[in-house]
């Protein structure tokens, strides 16, 4: 498995809006997980470039984890630039 419990408790602790373990459904807790598992698909594609299902399941998550910024951009703007600059992703 590319990620282990601890580190995925670790992520959710780091990165989640109560700071807690326990905090997993929060946007800010998914949208960790979600690049997180990301660059492990990215650095993934990088060595395997025909491998289409892994790039088609890259793109499903993209997707989610866009859809999940769009929707923290209408809730709360600062949350949305907290998550941002936290992760290190751009729009």
């Amino acid at each position: 498995m590319y990620l282990a419990k601890e580190e995925k408790v670790e992520l959710f602790k780091n990165h989640g809006r109560l700071k807690s373990e326990s905090d997993t459904g929060s946007p800010e807790s998914q949208i960790a997980l979600f690049t997180y598992r990301i660059k492990h698909l990215t650095e993934h594609l990088k060595t395997n470039k025909k491998d289409h299902s892994s790039r088609k399941g890259l793109l499903k998550l993209v997707g989610k984890r866009r859809r999940l910024l769009n929707y923290l951009i209408k809730i709360d703007i600062e949350r949305y630039r907290n998550v941002i600059a936290d992760l290190g992703i751009r729009k």
